[in-house]
């Protein structure tokens, strides 16, 4: 899915191809369209799809395994950006939109996990939440300066349009409410911070979770050479966010990006909570040992051994 282009795989064609991996397996996969996005007044993913002719979809996959271990599900939500041209604030640096049918990384990260978990047949609930758009200058696109209303009620500045894919994300994180879940843990290629961070050799890892969630990804990322590298989320990243005429907005300052974007998807969260940034490893320019060029399915095989040893 991370290998193919925008002009066959939008946000409709993207929930047609969850649907077929839930004909294939135990997965139940429900597609909200945009009708029923708007009646949830979903404004995070609403906005950004306001500069695209396809509409967005919001993805619901879940798999209840034979008695499963937790009482209350795993919540896995993926950014699902099928193409990023930054919106009104347009990717301005050489060939870095070239890459950008990649967007979606996260999204197919998270679909891979539990379609390979229900394959597998692991005795969990788990539940994978992904909204999906593409993020274009055109038609009403959104603008620096707009307020935007989120699913949850918080308002937001936006101050970059490029930084989209926390807004789609936020409003799928406050959804996961309902569902009362034992940990949420999303996935993304969400900022250039974390790439700088880390290069392409490891994923950015973050959030309020038990530590004995972060040990359990860390010894799963070291068995699959799918090394993660925890940073810390001090209350102070969370400053940055702060506006002074909204709840929140969509960028802070030039440092640590990777982090004030975690400490602002954290706001949408109640449960225990771990974001990965996935911007290095999910796309290679070139072949790295077993890695091959292009999309990397980065985070697949983590985490299906994540949830095989899940205690």
């Amino acid at each position: 899915m991370v290998n193919e282009p925008v002009s066959f795989l939008n946000a409709e064609q993207l929930a047609e191809e969850i649907v077929e991996l839930g004909k294939n397996s135990a997965l139940n996969v429900t597609i909200l369209e945009k009708a029923q996005i708007e009646a949830l007044k979903m404004g995070g993913l609403l906005s950004v799809n306001q500069g695209s002719i396809d509409p967005p979809t919001f993805i619901i996959a879940e798999y209840k395994g034979k008695n499963p271990k937790n009482s209350k599900p795993i919540v896995l939500v993926g950014k699902g950006v099928v193409y990023d041209t930054g919106g009104l604030s347009l990717k301005p640096t050489p060939n870095s939109m070239d890459i950008m049918k990649s967007d979606m990384g996260g999204a197919a990260c998270m679909a891979g996990a539990i379609y390979l978990a229900a394959l597998q047949q692991l005795p969990l609930h788990i539940i994978a939440l992904i909204p999906a758009t593409d993020n274009r200058p055109g038609l009403n696109a959104y603008a620096p300066g707009d307020v935007v209303t989120m699913y949850d009620g918080t308002t937001v500045e936006v101050m970059n349009t490029d930084a989209e894919g926390r807004m789609i994300l936020a409003d799928a994180l406050a959804y996961s409410k309902k569902y009362d879940p034992e940990v949420v843990i999303d996935a993304a290629t969400l900022t250039g911070a974390a790439h700088r961070a880390v290069g392409e050799h490891a994923t950015c890892m973050m959030g309020t979770a038990d530590d004995k969630y972060f040990d359990q990804l860390h010894k799963a990322g070291d068995e699959t050479y799918e090394r993660l590298i925890r940073f810390p989320f001090f209350e102070e990243y969370f400053e940055e966010m702060k506006s002074p005429i909204a709840d929140l907005k969509n960028i802070g300052g030039p440092s640590a990006g990777m982090i004030s974007a975690g400490m602002f998807l954290e706001h949408f969260v109640e449960a225990p909570y771990i974001h990965l940034d996935i911007a290095g490893p999910a796309w290679l320019n070139s072949t790295s040992a077993y890695r091959t060029k292009g999309g990397t399915g980065t985070g697949v095989r983590m985490l299906y051994h994540f949830l095989k040893h899940y205690v």
